[in-house]
């Protein structure tokens, strides 16, 4: 006699472990059946024409009969939760992206140098003595003796940048003013690599330009760079150079610090061809340089600038020499020139000197304020006019 979950032909002759064991363990449960992967259509659905038995279903379905209220079933459970991990992590991806804490390095290369260098015609005879005399008499004697003449400010936090990244542009600046107008080799003409290793890389090329092949161009003038004196010339008597000026800084935008600074730089200088015992006839020779130094991130971490501009006036020189080499100061004892500065053609080829024409006259050197003219006085009080008694008629 079959029994219920028995095969419908009955039990195979000679198995019964298949009827006790296999059919028995199998449970066809809900979950069983709403996880099958086909589902036959209700006797409705299959009296429709061209009607299939079975449909597939799909991994969304939650099965049978089901009213839609029902809890989707466990592959349904799976592919929502798969789908809002992706989502999920295509949200974080775009939030990142938008808001990354990060600042990107800025591009681009950095700007050639523009410089002008003019040099300064004396006005009167350019004194001589000795340099401890000169400058105890002339203007720069309250000024202070090499690096400790160039003082950084008070700083403070820009917007985008640091006290510490402040700090670090302007004592890069500081460095380079020392290496490139303090330096005795540099001031010789003898070495330019205390320079040159402060600048960025994309300067260097015009740079080195500039110290093999000068030219008055506005953007290769090796004065502009630094400060050098033509060996044939004059040579430093004193190494005790006079320093005075400020620093200022400030943010031009949210990736590139600027550093101004305008300092004058007074040399005791002697003739080259003079005897080294000749101190007495030492003259005063004067730079000033104003000059911008760009920093960014790069740089600051590299401790290395940009130099963006530099505006030079320095004498007592003659009008008519080309200062793009090196200053040639005038001697002791030379008196005013009337000179002009070289002629420029411009029916030349080539790149004309943009500093050509460029001359200025240098004041006489003086330890005391320029006077000013008094004003004109009155008196407190106008003076009385004497009136004088009517006259009358005689009788």
């Amino acid at each position: 006699m079959a029994v219920p979950g028995d095969p419908p032909d009955g039990t195979p002759e000679g198995d019964d472990e298949f009827r006790s064991d296999e059919l028995r363990s199998v449970v066809f449960d809900e979950d069983f059946v709403r996880a099958a992967r086909l589902q036959e259509f209700s006797a409705q659905e299959r009296m429709g024409e061209h009607a299939r038995a079975v449909r597939s279903r799909s991994m969304w379905s939650t099965g049978g009969s089901a009213p839609r209220t029902s809890t989707p079933g466990r592959a349904a459970r799976q592919g929502m939760v798969l789908v809002l991990i992706i989502a999920t992590a295509f949200a974080c991806a775009v939030y990142m992206g938008l808001r990354n804490p990060y600042v990107p390095a800025p591009g681009g290369p950095a700007e050639p140098l523009n410089s002008t260098v003019v040099p300064l015609a004396p006005a009167e005879a350019v004194p001589g003595g000795r340099p401890a005399d000169l400058y105890a008499n002339g203007p720069a004697a309250a000024y202070r003796v090499g690096a400790a003449g160039i003082t950084l400010p008070a700083v403070r936090r820009t917007h985008h940048f640091t006290d510490a990244q402040v700090v670090t542009a302007l004592s890069i600046a500081k460095d380079y003013l020392v290496q490139s107008s303090l330096d005795p080799d540099v001031l010789a003409g003898a070495a330019s690599r205390p320079v040159r290793v402060l600048l960025d890389p994309d300067q260097l090329d015009q740079f080195d330009r500039s110290m093999t092949a000068p030219s008055g161009d506005g953007r290769h003038a090796a004065t502009g760079w630094l400060v050098r004196f033509d060996p044939a010339t004059a040579v430093v008597a004193d190494s005790r150079v006079r320093v005075s000026g400020t620093l200022a800084f400030a943010e031009v935008n949210p990736d590139a610090l600027e550093v101004l600074t305008d300092h004058t730089f007074v040399y005791a200088v002697r003739p080259a061809t003079a005897a080294p015992a000749a101190v007495d006839g030492a003259s005063l020779f004067t730079v000033r340089r104003e000059l911008r130094l760009r920093f960014d991130r790069e740089d600051l971490g590299a401790r290395r600038a940009e130099l963006v501009s530099a505006y030079v006036v320095a004498g007592p020189q003659a009008c008519s020499s080309d200062p793009a080499d090196g200053f040639r100061p005038l001697p002791a004892g030379s008196g005013p020139t009337t000179v002009g500065p070289a002629a420029s053609d411009p029916y030349a080829t080539g790149r004309p000197r943009r500093t050509a024409g460029l001359c200025g006259v240098l004041a006489p050197p003086t330890t005391q304020p320029p006077r000013t003219q008094p004003a004109e006085t009155r008196p407190a009080t106008e003076p009385a006019v004497p009136r004088t008694a009517p006259v009358s008629p005689a009788p």
